[in-house]
């Protein structure tokens, strides 16, 4: 079976997600086209993509010339331009992209681009925005929303769970969230047992409702 990640991708819209996205996929050996209708932009990264275009990607033929057809993923990354993603999501849709993610700066954007074919409809600035707000408003040394009900957080464990066996400390019966792994102090993370003992210094990851894993963060 191919390995799915690492099927080509193509990056319309070269911003600074879309140039970061491009260039985050390339260093871990995705083979991305990266397009984008202003030459200096595309220039700019030219020596560190391997395949950077200037074209307007709300023609579809230009589109079917640089073989966007044959790609499996694209992602739509075009910025403050609404007409300009609107038109190419419905484009990529129309050429029948298996998986098409779209950034969009707005719900009002976001439905749109769902209605009109978008797989995925990211929204950088407000998830970036959410994510910082959950660790400078609390305990937490990283924030990862699964979905909108449930969250992964890194964060240090409360004392009154140091020195006990998880089994003990019965975490789920009372704070209903999951310890999944724990990172001894210099170490690696390692999936938790109910023998698992917690120590100052380690670092744990929790899973659960997200109201639950803020409760449990800001646990003294």
């Amino acid at each position: 079976m191919a390995d799915s990640s690492r099927e080509p991708v193509v990056v319309i819209g070269l911003g600074r997600f879309g140039s970061s996205l491009a260039l985050e996929l390339t260093s871990r050996g995705t083979e991305v086209l990266a397009v984008d209708s202003r030459p200096k932009v595309v220039q700019s990264l030219s020596g560190r993509l391997t395949h950077t275009v200037t074209a307007d990607c709300t023609d579809i033929e230009a589109l079917r010339q640089l073989g966007v057809p044959d790609f499996s993923r694209a992602v739509v990354a075009i910025g403050s331009d609404i007409e300009s993603s609107i038109l190419v999501t419905s484009l990529l849709t129309e050429l029948e992209i298996e998986t098409i993610w779209a950034k969009a700066i707005s719900i009002q954007h976001g439905r749109i681009l769902d209605r009109i074919g978008a797989h995925h409809v990211v929204f950088p600035e407000h998830d970036m925005g959410e994510r910082v707000a959950h660790l400078v408003s609390g305990r937490m040394l990283d924030y990862i929303e699964l979905d909108p009900a449930h969250a992964l957080v890194k964060v240090s464990p409360p004392g009154e769970l140091v020195g006990v066996p998880l089994r003990e400390a019965r975490v789920r019966n009372r704070y209903d969230v999951t310890v999944v792994a724990v990172q001894p102090s210099g170490g690696e993370f390692t999936h938790t047992t109910p023998d698992t003992v917690l120590a100052y210094g380690d670092v744990i990851l929790i899973l659960g409702r997200i109201d639950k894993v803020e409760r449990f963060a800001n646990l003294p």
